[in-house]
């Protein structure tokens, strides 16, 4: 297990500062970052290519210094590969022609297979491990089961979950039976992931938001808690990390196996830090549109280091970096942090 100030924080020990790295760190905004995508063609080619993909996940760390790379891939190359069509049509996103409409449809994907198909991502990762810096570490992730069954039932980016929604109230069995078999998909793939030597494991849920409390729990929250029980059974060392977006009011009832809670901009820190402060490390949660003002870092740097003062931290924005911040301001950021939290 390496022992790097990223892992010693995601524990909760006392670090020289407090680590930094950014969601979505390796990307648009960096024009490293573009080049190595027009080499590789499209967005899905970058994806699948591990040299390239290694590539673009090590230049955030010589670029901004932060303290952990986070594994360039994306959440749908699990669908994809348990076998769903998918497209990144430019100016839409991300879109499966064939939703899930049927168990017939469901029962054509695949699961083991799914898992082994993915090797891509795992020859990605040995390949990042043998260049990155001794004392940075690596983050591996996956959608949440309920983020990626979304996107299989609805079939592309949804602002009102309708699809999805209604299966959730007319055939909840049916959709507990996607939410198991992607579930399954995940125990496999993270183990994967972890074997192949990523250091920490992040958990997105971007669209936890979109449930009420008690559908939360049921069709959200208890899948992820199962994921992470698994590996945290089997990974007691490799930090787990859970990123449920927009659940501010359900923080009460949030408990599980896992090591670092996400906290997204729109959720106060501070009620973050009364709620689940004493039980697990918090990440971020600088709203992400600030790094476009070097005076707004500063005054959000500095709000986010007075509310977590000798407290369990992690700092991270509360979402991913957009693709229009200008890189000096992203450094400025990392910079800030480093310097305010030096103890």
């Amino acid at each position: 297990m390496k022992d790097t100030v990223f892992i010693d924080a995601c524990f909760g020990k006392k670090t020289s500062y407090t680590p930094v790295w950014l969601m979505r760190q390796a990307g648009r905004y960096l024009p490293e970052y573009m080049k190595v995508r027009e080499r590789a063609g499209d967005f899905l080619s970058l994806c699948k290519n591990p040299a390239l993909a290694a590539e673009v996940t090590l230049q955030p760390v010589d670029i901004l210094g932060v303290d952990a790379a986070i594994l360039f891939s994306d959440i749908l190359v699990v669908p994809l590969e348990m076998g769903m069509q998918l497209k990144f049509v430019a100016g839409e996103g991300p879109l499966f022609p064939r939703p899930i409409l049927s168990r017939g449809d469901l029962d054509k994907l695949v699961v083991e297979e799914a898992a082994e198909k993915l090797s891509y991502v795992y020859d990605t990762i040995k390949l990042i491990k043998e260049k990155l810096p001794s004392d940075k570490a690596l983050i591996g992730f996956c959608g949440a089961p309920w983020t990626l069954a979304t996107y299989m039932i609805e079939g592309s980016g949804s602002k009102t979950y309708s699809k999805v929604k209604k299966l959730l109230y007319t055939d909840p069995a049916f959709l507990h039976a996607i939410l198991r078999k992607v579930t399954d998909v995940l125990k496999l793939y993270m183990e994967a992931q972890i074997k192949s030597g990523a250091d920490a494991v992040q958990i997105f849920d971007s669209w936890a938001s979109a449930l009420e409390e008690e559908a939360f729990f049921e069709f959200s929250w208890s899948y992820m808690k199962e994921l992470s029980a698994y590996l945290k059974g089997k990974y007691p060392h490799v930090p787990i990390i859970v990123f449920p977006k927009g659940i501010s009011g359900y923080l009460d009832k949030i408990d599980g196996e896992f090591d670092v809670f996400g906290v997204d901009w729109s959720t106060p820190l501070e009620l973050a830090k009364e709620k689940l402060g004493s039980r697990y490390v918090l990440q971020g949660n600088m709203e992400p549109t600030r790094l476009y003002s070097q005076k707004a870092i500063d005054e959000g740097v500095r709000h986010i280091a007075g509310v977590m003062e000798n407290e369990r931290h992690i700092f991270n924005l509360g979402h991913g970096i957009l693709p229009d911040v200008p890189v000096a301001n992203a450094k400025y950021f990392i910079a800030l942090v480093h310097e305010i939290t030096k103890r």
